[in-house]
């Protein structure tokens, strides 16, 4: 059994997703972000840079002690050498999933979410961030929309560079963007969005979120966005 400390969001899904894809039984165990779980001393013993997801491995190969994962491109990479799957044997297509992978955690994840966050959650509008990051959005969704013109999947087959690129697509509004000129993201988004398992992996724990319907609250935005002491 694996738990996973989760909530929904574009970071959460990545994992969420291939533990269904894996198929590997996993419990959710909910981390708040809005209410500050992220900060409690048990869940800092397996993510000390208080970001979730993360997980812990309660059968790890080879047995022993339960192995704790934090930062969602690490965990993902631990389950595909846990179950071989997911993760091409071939050194060449290896090393390009593993290419777009980080691409996805050094640039789209960091890059959307400051586009999110400035057009979205900023005290005060600020035209120099929010034009910044939303271009350099778009440069992001069209450098996948052009690796994705002929292939189905961003490496031949279903990958984790697809799980961990996937979930930021569905916040696009968030981030500024439109598929509309983006026929090849479109597509791919589109086809693993109908995959079973995506779908699952989607929805998992979509009852851990409040209505936020009238914005984020005070404490919500300062867990999420401000400094906190200790």
């Amino acid at each position: 059994m694996i738990d996973l400390h989760y909530f929904p969001t574009p970071n959460g899904w990545k994992v969420s997703i291939a533990l269904e894809e894996l198929t590997l039984p996993y419990r959710i165990v909910s981390c708040n972000i809005g209410r500050g779980d992220q900060f409690k001393p048990e869940f800092l013993a397996i993510s000390p840079n208080n970001r979730m997801p993360a997980i812990v491995d309660h059968d790890p190969l080879g047995g022993g002690d339960p192995i704790s994962v934090f930062e969602s491109g690490a965990i993902l990479q631990y389950l595909a050498d846990k179950t071989g799957k997911l993760m091409p044997t071939d050194p060449r297509k290896r090393v390009q999933v593993l290419e777009w992978m980080y691409w996805q955690m050094a640039n789209q994840g960091p890059m959307c979410g400051q586009a999110g966050h400035f057009r979205n959650y900023a005290p005060e509008p600020l035209d120099y961030p929010i034009n910044r990051y939303t271009t350099e959005a778009r440069r992001l969704y069209e450098v996948l929309d052009k690796r994705l013109e002929g292939r189905e999947f961003i490496v031949d087959e279903l990958s984790m560079a697809d799980i961990l690129c996937w979930p930021w697509i569905p916040m696009r509004d968030h981030h500024g963007q439109t598929l509309d000129d983006l026929p090849n993201l479109r597509r791919w988004f589109e086809a693993c969005g109908e995959r079973p398992a995506f779908k699952r992996g989607f929805e998992a724990g979509a009852d851990l979120v409040e209505d936020m319907s009238g914005g984020l609250d005070d404490e919500a935005k300062k867990n999420l966005f401000g400094s906190r002491d200790g």
